[in-house]
């Protein structure tokens, strides 16, 4: 176990470890502590130090309020983070990109002999020095990486072989490494292992799932990419550096051709981020598909507040395990219909390009197999999400007075200065708006949402809607009709930013959302002059989190928690910017959100991709949220 894995174990258990005065300290139930984990201990007492005075800071600093007087704590609680019974590995949202560095490793892979791109090992040695200056470990690969053997049996000739290697471990959270284009050997080298893999998975597996690890461990010895040298691909991303793609950071190539290039560039890499570059600009890819492009002299701000958030919060779906699951019949909802309504109306902008199947984009099995681990089994993927919330459910007071807030219970897992509780486990906020401290009831929100992977503008209301609740813990009710052992019906990516944009549009900007709102996201901008009084644009200068990430959600509430000190109260549309990402809307009414978004594609205002994004990034003020 690394660092990390030490220490949440024995929390869980009920151990409590702490550092004071520079001395490590623990209290455990009797029995807890075994002979090998005091071994653990020892060994790894150093890592253990410095980890816990580094959890102690980041903690202590989720901690503070910000100025609608929660802290982040409070924020990711409310947002989703909550359940029955209190998460013990329960992630402290970190939003400062200079915090985030602090918990980071990487490490370099040696280039091979005789590389020589001048300008990506130029980048490679500027990146490697930034990375030291914001605090991110850097590690040597030797340390970084441990010796590795393994066996595998071919079948039908019953051959084994013996691997040797070594791989990555787990605490390193990326490795960055140089495009490597394939030699004849090693083509013909996937090619066999390709094959091995096939027959292997349909005699021996029978198409039985097994571990990101286990694939590996198959066709690894083939393999070129970084990925081979992964230990596990769930927890350290392979990031590429190669030549910039000049049509893809083109502004008059279509966002359809960018999905093409970005996916099969990926795809062709096996890497979760490629940086391109040239000798004047580089730009930076992922699953969001960006087509973010930088010059040179802006690695200082794109290291802070571009790339290390994507290390730090990778793209990963959240599993169902997350949600109480239920059903629920579209015929009978008001705002599933509605929900059609929108997805119908939003065809003619081409805003939502169609989606993709795996099995279509990614040929090999193996590398299919895998990804299919990582995304928790979805079979495509898709761009943008439309959402319909309901008018926010409260039950008694939604709003109440200092001296009836003092008499309030406390709520395990909160603040007692933030979160309280009356007789009837109905849940009160204490937020700032304005000057002013109010004590406002926490409402269960419900979104009626497409399902990941769904085609955005022709949706089936039987098939792919699905209801997302957030109460005490994520609720998830599935169409009546839809069998999830046959159908794939999984939630979007974004779950907690559609539930943090509605539940803090309940609590700071309750006309915006109290007969129900429509939400979408797609991955474009608006110009700055599309906007129109009482249209408010937030977020332009956050850290580019990748999508539907809990830090993400948190962004988006407090986006919309901003708004409360303008005394507005007339909000007709709010757009959320995500950087190196798109925009989410969220409007007062259908028709005017439809209408909004059809003028602002016909007059040019609103494209996919990056091209609006600059005049977003002059014009909206950098005390924005």
């Amino acid at each position: 176990m690394n660092t990390t894995e030490i220490v949440n174990s024995l929390r869980q258990q009920g151990v409590d470890i702490w550092v004071e005065n520079e001395t490590l300290n623990i209290r455990s139930p009797k029995g807890v502590i075994t002979q090998d984990i005091q071994a653990q201990l020892v060994a790894h007492k150093s890592e253990i130090l410095e980890f816990l005075r580094c959890d102690r800071n980041l903690n202590s600093s989720s901690l503070v309020p910000l100025a609608q007087g929660l802290s982040l704590q409070t924020i990711g609680r409310l947002i989703g983070e909550v359940g029955d019974e209190l998460n013990p590995e329960f992630k402290q949202p970190i939003i400062d990109p200079k915090l985030m560095a602090q918990r980071l490793t990487v490490t370099f892979r040696p280039l091979q002999k005789g590389y020589k791109n001048t300008e990506v090992i130029k980048f490679r040695a500027e990146l490697e020095h930034k990375f030291h200056d914001y605090g991110v470990k850097v590690t040597p690969w030797e340390q970084a990486t441990k010796e590795f053997s393994y066996d595998i049996k071919i079948p039908f000739i019953n051959l084994k072989q013996s691997i040797k290697t070594r791989v990555v471990k787990t605490g390193v959270n990326a490795v960055i490494d140089v495009d490597r284009p394939p030699s004849v050997r090693s083509r013909a080298e996937t090619f066999a292992a390709e094959k091995l893999y096939q027959l292997y998975s349909r005699f021996i597996l029978k198409d039985r799932k097994i571990s990101v690890s286990g694939i590996a461990r198959l066709i690894g010895w083939a393999e070129e990419c970084a990925a081979k040298y992964v230990e596990d691909p769930t927890n350290t991303q392979i990031i590429i550096l190669t030549d910039l793609d000049q049509e893809f950071v083109n502004s008059q190539t279509p966002y359809q051709q960018k999905i093409k290039i970005g996916l099969n560039t990926l795809i062709r890499t096996f890497s979760e981020i490629v940086i391109g570059v040239s000798d004047s600009q580089f730009s930076i890819l992922n699953m969001n598909l960006s087509d973010s492009v930088f010059s040179r002299n802006e690695i200082d701000n794109f290291v802070l507040k571009s790339l290390i958030p994507k290390v730090y919060v990778p793209i990963l779906p959240l599993p169902l395990s997350k949600f109480k699951l239920g059903k629920f019949n579209p015929q009978e909802s008001i705002y599933a219909k509605n929900l059609i309504a929108l997805s119908n109306h939003l065809a003619d902008t081409n805003l939502f390009p169609p989606g993709s199947k795996l099995s279509e984009v990614i040929k090999r099995q193996s590398h299919r197999d895998i990804v299919n681990v990582i995304v928790n089994g979805r079979t495509g993927v898709s761009y943008g999400f439309v959402a319909y919330a309901e008018p926010p459910h409260y039950i008694g007071e939604i709003e109440i007075t200092e001296t009836n807030w003092d008499s309030l219970d406390p709520v395990a897992g909160f603040l007692i200065d933030q979160v309280r509780q009356n007789a009837t486990g109905r849940r009160y906020l204490k937020t700032k708006i304005g000057a002013e401290y109010k004590f406002k009831q926490i409402p269960d929100i419900w979104i009626l949402s497409a399902r990941s992977g769904s085609n955005k503008t022709n949706l089936s209301l039987e098939n792919d809607i699905l209801r997302i609740g957030l109460t005490n813990r994520l609720l998830l009710e599935l169409p009546q009709k839809v069998d999830p052992q046959i159908v794939d019906v999984k939630p979007s990516y974004d779950v907690y930013v559609m539930l943090a944009i509605s539940l803090s549009a309940a609590l700071y900007t309750p006309e915006l959302i109290k007969n129900g709102a429509p939400i979408v996201h797609f991955h474009g901008y608006p110009v700055f002059d599309w906007f129109k009084p009482n249209e408010y644009c937030v977020g332009v200068h956050n850290p580019s989190v990748p999508c539907g990430t809990y830090e993400s959600g948190v962004f988006n509430f407090l986006g919309i928690a901003s708004l409360a000190k303008q005394q507005v109260k007339n909000h007709a549309l709010v757009s959320l910017v995500e950087p190196d990402h798109g925009t989410n809307f969220i409007a007062h009414d259908l028709g005017y959100l439809v209408e909004r978004l059809k003028t602002g594609c016909a007059d040019g205002q609103i494209e996919l991709g990056g091209k609006h994004f600059a005049s977003l990034k002059a014009k909206v003020g950098k005390d924005e949220i």
